[in-house]
């Protein structure tokens, strides 16, 4: 005979809900450093990375923990844990399946709107044989410097708060490079393993295509998450699913598309046409279940802005706001997981 139910008996604990309510409770800084968030009869246990922090900046990050929790509900008391473990640089591919789609002015303008808000960061740029990032991060004509031991380029302050590194800072402008596939993958290698100081995120400006490039980044360098950019038009889609495939195979997380030229607006009369379509993006982000993160009008403004290497996302104008809007939901992805 079964026993009777006992009514008085608590229900599980939620413990993702838990974590939930606590990290509601942190700024976006702090609950990048934190690995993980739990109760445990009334206190909230926290442990946090602060190995690059001074002993001082440790104490404040405890500190701010502390009061941000203590007022919680259930909460009768806060014990913080932290690591000497050193933040992990975290990898973030933009990549599209065909050339000409504005990936490279993407990557650009969201590391700067990243750099804004805060964090530290910086731009690969992927495409060995086409690179952009010198012109639009205005680098141009830099070389990179090397560590003391001569084993490691050392990645070049941009005027942005973004560093970079490029193909274009090391082979002489205007050269072509004929190299073969396994030269491009270490190529790539030696910019990823380069000395990024602090930055803890990277950008990848990857070429067009699913080629070599981007399966030497697979097997040597897995990204933690990638962003898929395409105009609306059928064809450009169509060449999207496919590089987004190639990121599913090696199990990355698509983070989500981006419509990149969405409409023009004519500078003279204002009226806005749909010279490459409207909307075909986010609607195939939603038969496929992807998140949309946003749409980059077609503007003269940041056509000009590019070749002059003064991305719109460094000012506060118009052309500014789709990339910082798209930025901030990148953050929120690296921050929570979702956008």
């Amino acid at each position: 005979m079964s026993k009777p139910q006992d009514s008085t008996r608590q229900p599980p604990r939620q413990i993702g809900a838990e974590e939930a309510l606590i990290r509601a409770a942190l700024t976006p800084e702090i609950n990048h450093r934190v690995r993980s968030a739990r109760m445990v009869a009334g206190r909230a246990v926290i442990v946090a990375e602060a190995g690059d922090l001074s002993p001082t900046d440790r104490a404040a990050l405890e500190a701010d923990i502390t009061a941000a929790l203590s007022p919680l509900s259930g909460v009768d008391e806060v014990r913080v844990a932290l690591t000497g473990e050193r933040r992990r640089r975290r990898l973030i591919a933009v990549g599209s399946g065909k050339g000409g789609v504005g990936k490279s002015t993407l990557t650009t303008n969201l590391a700067v709107a990243l750099a804004r808000m805060g964090r530290k960061v910086g731009v690969i740029d992927g495409d060995i044989y086409g690179p952009s990032q010198p012109k639009l991060l205005k680098t141009e004509g830099i070389k990179p410097g090397a560590t003391p031991e001569g084993d490691k380029l050392v990645a070049i302050d941009s005027p942005y708060g973004v560093k970079v590194l490029s193909m274009g800072h090391i082979v002489a402008p205007g050269k072509a490079l004929a190299w073969r596939g396994p030269m491009t993958g270490k190529a790539l290698s030696q910019l990823v393993d380069a000395e990024w100081g602090d930055t803890d995120l990277l950008l990848v400006d990857l070429p067009p295509g699913t080629g070599d490039v981007q399966l030497s980044m697979l097997s040597a360098h897995k990204p933690d998450g990638a962003i898929l950019v395409s105009t609306p038009q059928d064809l450009a889609l169509i060449d999207a699913a496919r590089a987004g495939q190639l990121f599913e195979q090696g199990e990355v997380p698509i983070i989500g598309l981006v419509e990149n030229m969405a409409g023009y607006c004519c500078p003279e009369c204002g009226h806005i046409s749909d010279p490459f379509g409207s909307g075909g993006v986010e609607k195939f982000a939603a038969a496929l279940e992807i998140p949309f993160l946003g749409r980059v009008p077609l503007t003269l403004e940041t056509r000009i802005a590019g070749d002059k290497g003064e991305p719109p996302a460094a000012g506060d104008g118009d052309a500014a706001a789709p990339f910082v809007a798209i930025a901030q939901k990148l953050a929120r992805w690296l921050e929570t997981g979702t956008v």
